[in-house]
This record gives C-alpha cells, sequence and structure tokens, in this order.
C-alpha cells in the first residue's frame, strides 16, 4: 500500500517526526493538533479559543487531503481537565452534522505546548 504525507501551511507545522496527515488507500489519519494558530504558532488562549483552534486546524488538514470535517469517521480526544468535556461537546456540534464521528475522550495529565485540549481523527474518503 502507498502512503501518501498530507502536508498545508494552514494548519501548523508538525513538531517533531510525524506528519499531518497520512494517506493510506481511501483512509486519511489525521495527527492529533492542539490549539496553535498556523500564522505565528502561538496558543490560543483558554479552552474555548484552543478548542475551535484545534477544529480549524484539522478542517485545513483534512481539506488539503481532499476532504472534509464531514468525512471524519473517528475522533480522539485528549483533555487536561475533564470538566471542560461539556464544552467541547456544544463547540464541537458546530462543526459536525450527525451522523457525527465515533469518538473517545482522555483525561491525560499533560499535552505538548501546555495545550488543554489535542484531537486526532480519522477520515473516510470515497
Amino acid at each position: 500500500m502507498i502512503k501518501q504525507a498530507i502536508e498545508t501551511k494552514k494548519a501548523p507545522q508538525a513538531i517533531g517526526t510525524y506528519s499531518q496527515a497520512i494517506r493510506a488507500g481511501s483512509t486519511v489519519y489525521l495527527s492529533g493538533q492542539i490549539g496553535l494558530d498556523p500564522e505565528n504558532m502561538q496558543m490560543a488562549e483558554g479552552i474555548e479559543a484552543q478548542t475551535h483552534r484545534v477544529f480549524q486546524n484539522l478542517r485545513a488538514v483534512a481539506e488539503t487531503a481532499g476532504g472534509s470535517l464531514e468525512d471524519m469517521v473517528k475522533l480522539t480526544v485528549y483533555l487536561t481537565d475533564l470538566v471542560h468535556f461539556p464544552r467541547i461537546n456544544e463547540i464541537m456540534a458546530g462543526y459536525f452534522s450527525q451522523p457525527y464521528p465515533a469518538r473517545a475522550a482522555i483525561g491525560v495529565a499533560g499535552l505538548p505546548r501546555n495545550a488543554l485540549v489535542e484531537i486526532e481523527g480519522v477520515m473516510a474518503l470515497s
């Protein structure tokens, strides 16, 4: 199987040895995004701003891969404080429509750059 790296300047550049996404056949695996602004690599302030920035970054990578957030079939949400989970749900509803992607939410001790939230996803393309 041929793997294709997906890269866009409309999302933060990879900080380390990984790709923003990898396409393998009709499946695209999107690396976790945190609330970094791709233009200045500064972290958005607060859980709401970070969550919106995460979904904007994921959208940019998805579009570069030839899809959209509507093509997402699985999300994994990492939170440093699960108290934010209800707000994540509210914000997510603004970016997705039913049927929503499958999802897991995991509480973690820390994230890169002291982010409050990180989300990764899997996208299925036709």
